[in-house]
């Protein structure tokens, strides 16, 4: 008996092959030995030609496949539908988060003002424990100036035109990118999105440049003091998620049916339905 409900239809379908991730791997490899050894890359670049080589081969110059049995089902009968397009709030359809954002002029605003808190606090250190203003503002723009890295810490306490100039770039892109970041992630937090930008955001990046810096330039990471780097994000995070979230957030398209973003015709929606909405 279960032999007559059987269905003998069968499909093609394509085969199964490793030779996708094997690829995957090879270019994870690859980026991998830029931070470890020249080696890890080459094995990588080895895994990626055999992966390309491979999967190509599997398509050309004939596609393998195998069969694959298709279940038996039962008679399905065609409903006469009408081809409609659908509008905003119809079908109740599922809402994506967020589906308000700061604007990004906002996070930029943040940004700028959690700078100026931040230069404040750094000048502050260096008068408190070097004696002179320019010596945080040196040792930023020592990350960009092979001279100002190599300079003794009397030297970061003068004055210099390079510096500041260095100092002020870096310091005002880092921060408008940064606080254009936090726009952007403060509505995805589901709860206090000024403390998580003001001190989960700020610890975070400081232990993250912390460990790089530590590995591209031990000598400079030596001349920074973390604890009051630390202090300095945690007061550019609370500066700047103040000036973000006072900000009026605006409507985004992310909560519509790809249906209406896109424009395209959706088919399979009855018109009693729609009309009853």
């Amino acid at each position: 008996m279960a032999d007559e409900t059987r269905s003998d239809m069968r499909v093609e379908v394509p085969a199964p092959t490793p030779w996708p991730m094997i690829a995957a791997l090879g270019v994870t490899l690859g980026f991998a030995g830029l931070v470890t050894h020249g080696v890890v890359s080459a094995v990588g670049a080895i895994l990626l030609a055999a992966g390309a080589i491979g999967w190509f081969r599997e398509v050309l110059p004939r596609q393998h496949v195998e069969e694959v049995a298709v279940e038996p089902t039962a008679a399905a009968r065609p409903v006469p539908r009408r081809v409609l397009r659908l509008e905003v709030g119809e079908m109740r359809h599922r809402v994506r988060y967020p589906e308000e954002v700061y604007p990004y002029s906002a996070g930029i605003r943040g940004g700028l003002a959690g700078a100026v808190v931040m230069a404040a606090l750094a000048c502050l250190y260096g008068l408190l424990f070097h004696g002179s203003v320019w010596y945080p503002i040196n040792l930023l723009a020592a990350s960009a100036s092979a001279r100002l890295a190599a300079a003794t810490p009397a030297e970061l306490a003068a004055f210099s035109g390079e510096g500041l100039l260095l100092a002020v770039l870096i310091h005002a892109v880092m921060s408008a990118l940064v606080g254009l970041l936090y726009g952007i992630l403060l509505p995805m937090f589901p709860w206090h999105p000024l403390l998580s930008g003001g001190a989960v955001a700020p610890l975070v990046w400081t232990g993250l440049l912390w460990a790089v810096l530590r590995t591209i330039d031990a000598g400079l990471a030596a001349r920074i003091d973390w604890t009051w780097f630390a202090l300095s994000q945690v007061a550019f995070g609370v500066a700047a998620g103040l000036v973000v979230v006072r900000a009026r957030k605006v409507a985004t398209l992310q909560h519509l049916p790809f249906a209406v973003r896109a424009g395209i015709e959706a088919t399979g929606v009855p018109r009693d339905e729609t009309e009853s909405q």
